[in-house]
């Protein structure tokens, strides 16, 4: 009944998205063709006017990732340009923008480190994740600042309508990892709640060839990680909820440009470590206050901190960022054809850490609003925003699109988009290198998508699309950050999901030109095409899968002089139900044992690349019993 309920609710959601958004926000976590990230509310996947991937809990136990990085891979148009092994910092790239115009959310906070702008992506459990939502191409109206690229939201695990249930997970693997988590959850029609704890760790690898000898080790990685979930609905129109996260440990590095003494004017090796500290909380209120009109107030609080030591030295670094943030979204149907988005944001941010910065906090306070009709022949989209910045003062971004409806089974869309990203406290402040005159990066950008149901069991989704970016934030060369920066990104995007005598495929396939507009040359760490192949099969209890992921090559640096090879990597699982309550998993990565890499570093003088990790095996058991 509940289903039927949610696919009625689906089925007329154009005309009637807050009773969609207010009745079953949860429920649709746990859907495939449902988007919350689009404009922060429920909506079929098929009404967003943003190109977007979502994973849900099925999805990652089907796939079987080894880490979040290697699950955003496979979505196209998304690149992973990762610096060694686990807990190696990841560029990520959509659309060929730079992992900080990009923005990322978890349960709704921003989790960018104020400092640097890294998402700390490694850190997060992919046993503690309930749903991924991707989307592509810039959504500042509704965001603000860094969704130039795109924004990726992480959704915690989430409880159901059920009674309580434990859930216990154990993997053993090569270079030895493991990974075990323990979690229990459940509900009723009034409350849900999850509780979940993980503990992730490896002896790694050595993610460097030619350093200095104390590099020469494996660098291990260690994560231990808590998470909360809790809603309870007051009465039918009122709910409140609660989440927090938390996630603890330890990665090595190494540092091929060592340690310089200006006593002895000499570099020495390190043998550094991080301790980071990652955590979040957040509150909300939704409230259905009649039936044209839903309100949601959220609260939250995130902390970012990470401690650098080394083992041959006395030497400490600390880098530590603080942010409040709220968010209030009033989601308005006006009649069958128009609804309205109002809504205000606000964050403040915190640095605390053995840098001293000029300045050390800064807020952003922001109104939007954005219109939505949806008619027989077309449907429209236009937003606008408004931001107030402590720093570089107030900015408007706006966009729109248009949606023609070919026929039941095609569409076609055209967007505009505007974005920005405000500069970090490094590039602001940072001693002998921050310029705090600096302005936003702009971005506009237009995209023509087509989406096509091509069959009952087929459905192609493609974009093309153009991004220009000004005032970009780079190093002059003095080191010292300025706004003289431009690029052209054009590129195409395309995802068939098909399914054919039983075998479930998904392809990704993107192709671009990200070009700086000054010199010519192709950005840095983007290769121009990307494919990503999953197939699955269920046999009754027993499943089995493969994925095929190839990068082309591309360059390290923006000068194009120091290339890095393309490569394709192969993996094979399968799974086994063996009784309602235990399930069996297998994988092998890198089946073919492939040496590749997406990042080089410098030693005395010569580039190489960053290791890998070669042919890896994992098993694992999923035991879920019910009270």
């Amino acid at each position: 009944m509940k289903h039927l309920r949610i696919a009625l609710i689906l089925g007329c959601m154009p005309a009637s998205p807050v009773l969609a958004d207010s009745l079953e926000r949860e429920e649709a976590l746990k859907l495939p063709q449902t988007l919350i990230t689009g404009n922060r509310q429920v909506e079929a996947r098929s009404d967003s006017t943003s190109a977007n991937s979502v994973f849900t809990r099925d999805d990652i136990d089907r796939l079987q990732p080894t880490s979040l990085t290697d699950l955003l891979g496979r979505v196209p148009g998304v690149q992973v340009a990762r610096s060694g092994g686990r807990g190696g910092l990841p560029g990520i790239y959509i659309r060929g923008t730079k992992s900080a115009q990009s923005l990322v959310l978890v349960d709704g906070q921003r989790m960018a480190n104020a400092t640097s702008a890294d998402s700390n992506l490694q850190y997060l459990n992919i046993d503690q994740i309930e749903r991924v939502e991707v989307l592509r191409g810039s959504r500042s109206v509704i965001y603000g600042s860094d969704a130039i690229g795109g924004v990726i939201q992480i959704f915690t695990r989430r409880g159901a309508d059920q009674a309580p249930q434990l859930r216990l997970h154990s993997a053993v693997g090569s270079y030895g990892s493991s990974q075990n988590s323990l979690g229990i959850s459940g509900g009723d029609g009034q409350t849900r709640y999850n509780l979940s704890g993980s503990l992730e760790q490896t002896a790694g690898i050595n993610r460097t060839h030619e350093s200095f000898p104390s590099d020469s080790d494996h660098d291990a990685y260690r994560n231990k990680s808590l998470s909360l979930n809790l809603s309870h609905y007051l009465n039918q129109e009122l709910e409140i909820g609660l989440t927090a996260m938390k996630n603890v440990g330890k990665t090595e590095l190494d540092n091929s440009f060592g340690r310089w003494d200006p006593q002895t004017q000499t570099v020495s090796g390190q043998q550094l470590y991080s301790d980071f500290d990652i955590s979040s909380v957040g509150s909300f209120i939704d409230a259905q206050l009649n039936e044209r009109w839903n309100s949601r107030l959220e609260l939250g609080h995130s902390e970012n901190r990470e401690k650098t030591r080394d083992k041959l030295s006395a030497e400490i670094y600390s880098f530590n960022t603080y942010r409040d943030s709220l968010n209030w979204q009033n989601n308005l149907t006006l009649d069958d054809q128009n609804s309205l988005i109002l809504g205000a944001d606000a964050y403040q941010d915190r640095v605390r850490s053995s840098t001293v910065f000029e300045e050390d906090s800064r807020w952003n306070r922001a109104a939007f609003v954005q219109h939505r009709f949806h008619g027989e022949y077309f449907s429209t989209e236009l937003g606008l925003r408004h931001d107030q910045n402590q720093q570089f003062g107030s900015h408007n971004t706006w966009s729109a699109s248009l949606t023609v409806p070919l026929n039941a089974d095609n569409d076609v869309l055209l967007s505009y988009s505007e974005g920005f990203r405000a500069p970090t406290f490094n590039d602001l402040y940072y001693p002998q290198f921050g310029n705090p005159d600096l302005k936003p990066e702009y971005s506009k950008s237009y995209e023509l998508q087509w989406r096509s149901q091509l069959s009952e069991t087929s459905r192609l989704e493609t974009s093309l699309y153009r991004t220009d970016i000004r005032d970009a934030i780079v190093a002059d060369a003095d080191f010292i950050q300025q706004n003289i920066g431009a690029a052209r990104i054009t590129g195409f995007e395309s995802a068939l999901q098909q399914e054919w005598f039983g075998w479930q495929s998904s392809l990704g396939i993107a192709i671009i030109d990200p070009r700086d507009r000054d010199t010519g040359h192709t950005l840095s760490r983007r290769a121009r095409r990307t494919l990503s192949l999953d197939l699955d099969r269920q046999f009754d209890r027993l499943g089995i899968g493969a994925s095929w992921q190839a990068v082309s090559s591309s360059f390290n640096d923006e000068n194009n002089q120091q290339p890095i090879a393309g490569y394709a990597v192969l993996g094979l699982r399968g799974n086994w139900q063996a009784s309602p309550e235990v399930r069996l998993d297998v994988k092998v990565d890198n089946l073919l044992d492939k040496t590749f890499t997406r990042a080089l570093y410098s030693y005395d003088g010569n580039y190489y690349g960053y290791r890998e990790e070669r042919r890896s095996l994992q098993l694992a058991i999923t035991w879920t019993p019910t009270f």
